[in-house]
Order: structure tokens, then C-alpha cells, then sequence
């Protein structure tokens, strides 16, 4: 196995199934499935709102939203009108919150979003948005058991705080054991491997700035 095609989102062959639709690394369900019952011992129904995305998915998702077939939000939560934007400051709007494909720790399998279904009716729709996660939101219990629990099954929230880059998830949850090791393992050169062999819109300038994106958006996480 290619630890490049891994890290970049071109290797599922080592996932394993779960909660339907999601698909995440043996050990790492393992850790979530034990997370889970503690959690639900405690009066909250963890669930997954995305876990394992492929290259060819995250492509779709930033394709989206580049074209603005989907909305792009900045960190006031308001919606950004991304036609008005050229240039990096458009690539940028957009990785306050999607990860550039080839650099999405989803592709990992060691990286998945939650959300808690207890307080919210059967067909909420997770909007992933800040607000739910804070005092006064639905997940606002879910975010401070998280605090208090998430290390004991090995996970972490990379991003936790904003720290200039990558904009506050508070749904974002990364298993340490693995995931640490892969980001060593995980280079400038590898990401721009995978962009240039993608059909990206405006690729010649995501190359260009591929040391940037490596070092703000990649290696810039909450490790604590």
C-alpha cells in the first residue's frame, strides 16, 4: 500500500463499515464504538455526520463550492458570496472550512464529524455551523462532554481553537494514535502530486500556493 495514495485519499482498502454510510480505520471504530456507549451512559446518542471522504468526495464538495453551487461561510457564520472573490482570496475563503483535496484528514480514516441526535428530532439537518456547538445550541452538551471525555478513547479536536487557519470545528474529532503519525508522514510533496493529477478547477495557482496551504491549513492544528 501507497502511504501517498493513503494520505491523499486514493486507498480505502483498509476501511471498515459502520452507522451505514461511514467508513473509518478498525481501530478507530473501535475507539468511537467504545466513546459511544460511554457517551449514551451519560444521556448523549453520539452519531456521525461524515467520517472518511475519498479524494474524488472532497473534490466534489470543493468543486462545489469554488463554483458556488454550494455556500462558503466565514467565520461570522455568514454566508459569502464567493463570485466576488479571485484570486487566493477565494481559495482561502473556502478552506476556513473544507480542506483542499489531498489534505483532508478525512481521508485518513482516523478523522470523523459528530453531532448528538438526543435533543434534536429525527430529520434535523446538521448544518456543522458553530452556533450548535455553543451555549444555547443543540450539541452544546455534546461539545463539553467531549472536553471532558474525548482523550480517554484516544481522540482529539484539531481544531478546537482558530488558530489562523483552519476556522473552530468543534464537530471535528481526530484519533490521536494514528492520526499523529500520519500527519509526519504527510508532505508538500504528496499534495501537490495528487493536484496535479486531479482536474481542480484553477490548479496552476493551488500549486503555487501549495506551501502555504501545506503549512496553515495542514500542519497549523490544535495538537492539545
Amino acid at each position: 500500500m501507497s502511504v501517498a495514495k493513503l494520505l491523499t485519499g486514493f486507498d480505502e482498502t483498509a476501511l471498515v463499515e459502520l452507522e451505514q454510510r461511514h467508513r473509518l480505520l478498525p481501530d478507530v471504530k473501535a475507539a468511537y464504538q467504545q466513546m459511544q456507549q460511554a457517551a449514551a451512559a451519560d444521556g448523549i446518542e453520539l452519531a456521525l455526520v461524515s467520517s472518511y471522504r475519498s479524494f474524488a468526495q472532497q473534490a466534489r464538495i470543493w468543486t462545489a463550492k469554488y463554483t458556488g453551487q454550494r455556500p462558503v461561510y466565514n467565520k461570522a457564520q455568514q454566508q459569502v458570496d464567493i463570485s466576488q472573490l479571485e484570486g487566493f482570496a477565494k481559495i482561502e475563503a473556502i478552506l476556513l472550512y473544507s480542506a483542499l483535496p489531498g489534505a483532508s484528514r478525512h481521508h485518513w480514516g482516523t478523522d470523523l464529524d459528530v453531532f448528538d441526535k438526543a435533543p434534536v428530532a429525527a430529520d434535523y439537518q446538521v448544518q456543522l455551523l458553530d452556533a450548535e456547538y455553543q451555549l444555547g445550541g443543540p450539541f452544546y452538551a455534546l461539545d463539553q462532554w467531549l472536553h471532558q471525555h474525548a482523550s480517554g478513547f484516544g481522540f482529539f479536536r484539531p481544531y478546537q481553537r482558530d488558530q489562523g487557519g483552519v476556522a473552530k470545528e468543534a464537530w471535528h474529532l481526530s484519533y490521536r494514535p494514528l492520526a499523529e503519525d500520519y500527519l509526519n508522514a504527510f508532505d508538500e510533496t504528496m499534495l501537490a502530486d495528487a493536484i496535479t493529477q486531479s482536474e481542480l478547477p484553477d490548479k496552476p495557482l493551488l500549486l503555487e500556493h501549495i506551501p502555504l496551504i501545506y503549512q496553515r491549513y495542514v500542519c497549523n492544528i490544535c495538537k492539545d
